[in-house]
């Protein structure tokens, strides 16, 4: 049978930064209640009283609560590195781009410092590289559909001390969390055990990097 509880935990988990104010208690209870009204008593279809909200609001809070006192502490602490001058190519993953891939780190000098990154998808494959090789890169791709490519990117990456990163659950999700709240775009994602690497424009590094920051000083 639904419920108003059922409901409200539904429409709240649907809203990540209102679930984690909830959690945090910086949300008005009786406020957000009333927002939440008109959808709760179109999905019951009947009326629904405003305290019965409340009090699911305040149940699911305690729930988030202790639910994050259970989660495994996280040492933020460690380096933040920047690169600049990024771009990132989407290409269709085909058999003669596969083959290809073999021999893409050709293109770059890791002993410079050099970028690449190659992301294996289903259908697509991203290549994150220096933008002074884009035209090596393009040419390295002939033959092969390119979906889109992306200038002006950098790359910002968390090298954590701690190596628990790997098995310590929500360091992706608190991480993207505080970058969305700045209104700070992710283009992509690349994460090793100790490292995680996000591809973002030009325009949010310095926002970014002041971000990454706090938290690794945190």
């Amino acid at each position: 049978m639904v419920t108003v509880s059922h409901i409200v935990k539904k429409l709240v988990s649907e809203q990540v930064f209102v679930e984690e104010a909830l959690g945090n208690n910086i949300i008005s209870v009786a406020n957000f209640a009333e927002q939440l009204l008109p959808k709760i008593e179109r999905e019951l279809g009947k009326k629904v009283k405003h305290a019965a909200i409340v009090m699911a609001l305040r149940r699911y809070s305690e729930e988030i609560s202790k639910h994050r006192k259970r989660i495994k502490k996280f040492d933020y602490s460690g380096e933040i590195l920047m690169k600049t001058n990024v771009c990132d190519f989407a290409v269709v993953k085909s058999p003669s781009l596969l083959v290809k891939l073999k021999t893409i780190y050709n293109l770059v000098n890791f002993e410079r410092g050099d970028t690449l990154n190659v992301i294996l998808g289903n259908n697509e494959v991203n290549v994150i590289i220096n933008e002074k090789y884009s035209q090596k890169l393009t040419n390295f791709l002939s033959g092969e559909k390119i979906l889109n490519k992306e200038y002006g990117l950098i790359s910002l990456t968390i090298i954590f001390t701690s190596e628990d990163f790997l098995y310590t659950s929500g360091i992706m999700f608190d991480t993207v969390r505080r970058l969305a709240w700045n209104d700070i775009n992710v283009y992509e994602i690349v994460s090793t055990m100790t490292e995680l690497t996000f591809i973002l424009n030009k325009k949010d590094s310095m926002k970014a990097y002041d971000v990454l920051q706090e938290l690794v000083n945190k």
